[in-house]
């Protein structure tokens, strides 16, 4: 990594793992599907690591969705990944790009202000009105860029896209064409060359949004991105995540085991309902995710380094939590405050016995 790139919040993940892809190219005598830098089991060994090869896992989840995810790509459907929000879909597809095209930055970000523009091109107006339509003038979004180059685009977000902006998608992912009406001549059509395709991610709580149309959903293979199915697993990760984004923000101090254990228990409890004891409780309507538990995971952090000069604590996580869960609704100050007196009171353990002493900092309290 460059000394510019160091400097960077958050490199493209060719970027961060230039040297595993690299290593990976080199002992890579596979076959390759046409386009592709890897091949399918490289790119597999890539994404879900190889411990003996030195290749770092970089998500925790299942290897077969990984593997029928990559044998989707190597096709002529789509690949759609669904689930809730923070279950490292965008991660996942980023991943894919980067194993399989060597750039993961053809990116088309979906929300309600998109336009066909931003997905296939649109126009230097200055060129456009001097020269006319041309080559020169035309600029190419990131589905023409993907199609002429023959890498894989991602479309984060697609259902928060109009529909009729979503069916701009139809004739591209069926043809593997697009049309510019504009140019004359074989300038005209841009055909896709061998190794494009598509990455789209949906979140399942915007379903209803802007749903799918049929024509659309049969050009894709849908995978579901599950949570992590247990605490070990997902604490792991967030330990490390957190590590790795407190070093980048100058914390050279890694988080309490401890207090980890603390917060991603607290999140697995306030996103499931379901407490300790295996009693119910009131669920939280805000996304008490992963990605979420990382980012309060840092921000505590953050606040203990450079307020106090020593890791984050359970008063952190207690002072933290209330941007996280009470985005969506504000009963859900309420049902983390009950959470905070009524259940982690008794439970053991010096930082839960610090968590219920800490309560009385929540916002609002």
């Amino acid at each position: 990594m460059s000394t510019a790139e160091q400097h960077l919040q958050r490199p493209p993940a060719e970027v961060r793992y230039a040297e595993e892809l690299a290593a990976l190219r080199a002992g890579d005598t596979d076959h390759r599907p046409p386009g592709w830098c890897l091949s399918l089991r490289a790119a597999r060994r890539f994404v879900v690591g190889d411990e003996e090869a030195g290749v770092s896992r970089k998500i925790v989840g299942d290897t077969a969705l990984v593997e029928r995810a990559l044998v989707t790509l190597a096709t002529n459907r789509g690949l759609m990944l669904v689930g809730e929000p923070g279950t490292a879909k965008s991660l996942l597809s980023e991943l894919i790009a980067a194993a399989v095209s060597g750039d993961s930055t053809l990116v088309v970000q979906g929300g309600a202000a998109t336009t066909e523009d931003q997905i296939k091109y649109s126009w230097n107006y200055a060129l456009l009105v001097s020269e006319g339509p041309s080559t020169r003038s035309l600029v190419p979004a990131p589905m023409l860029r993907g199609m002429r180059e023959g890498r894989l685009v991602r479309f984060e977000e697609i259902t928060r896209c109009p529909l009729e902006v979503q069916d701009s998608l139809l004739s591209l992912l069926s043809e593997r064409v697009v049309a510019i009406p504009e140019l004359e001549g074989p300038d005209g059509m841009a055909f896709a060359r061998q190794g494009f395709n598509v990455i789209a991610t949906a979140n399942t709580r915007d379903r209803g949004v802007n749903e799918m149309s049929a024509a659309l959903k049969r050009r894709f293979t849908f995978e579901t991105v599950f949570p992590i199915p247990d605490l070990d697993t997902e604490m792991a990760l967030v330990e490390a995540e957190a590590t790795a984004l407190l070093l980048r923000s100058g914390v050279p101090t890694a988080p309490d085991r401890d207090v980890m254990e603390v917060l991603v228990t607290t999140f697995r409890e306030l996103r499931s309902g379901v407490g300790h004891d295996g009693s119910g409780k009131d669920r939280l309507s805000s996304v008490m995710s992963t990605a979420e538990a990382v980012s309060v995971a840092h921000a505590m952090g953050v606040r203990g380094w450079f307020l106090r000069g020593e890791p984050g604590d359970a008063a952190d996580l207690v002072t933290c939590l209330a941007g996280t869960a009470a985005k969506d609704s504000p009963e859900d100050l309420a049902r983390l405050r009950r959470y905070l007196e009524q259940r982690v009171a008794g439970r053991r353990g010096a930082q839960w016995k610090a968590l219920h002493a800490a309560r009385h900092l929540l916002a609002g309290g």
